[in-house]
């Protein structure tokens, strides 16, 4: 399966979303956006998960990596993550970096 992102800045939130299997093929282009998410003023890094079909470790890898990217203050929210990923993300402890949504925040 094949893995795509979008970016999109609005202000101080970047929204990335996800499209396919974030695993150690692709954690390097998940990675490469988040490095440009991290670019200038950021307040809330949102991850539009709902196309997102599988979470590996090298996965999880990288959202350790975004979540250390950030400054502290930047809040990381998951939108539409399948009960799947959520549930690898709460099983590694992850879920207390990060908030849950239901749609992208305005």
């Amino acid at each position: 399966m094949s893995f795509n992102t979008n970016l999109i800045r609005n202000g101080n939130t970047v929204v990335i979303t996800l499209d396919g299997e974030l695993d150690a093929s692709t954690a390097s282009h998940f990675r490469k956006q988040v490095d440009v998410a991290a670019e200038g003023g950021v307040e809330r890094l949102v991850l539009d998960m709902a196309n997102l079909t599988y979470l590996s470790s090298a996965g999880l890898r990288g959202l350790v990596f975004a979540r250390q990217k950030m400054d502290d203050g930047v809040s990381i929210i998951l939108v539409q993550a399948s009960d799947e990923v959520e549930r690898t993300i709460r099983m590694v402890g992850f879920h207390h970096s990060v908030d849950f949504a239901d749609q992208v925040p305005e």
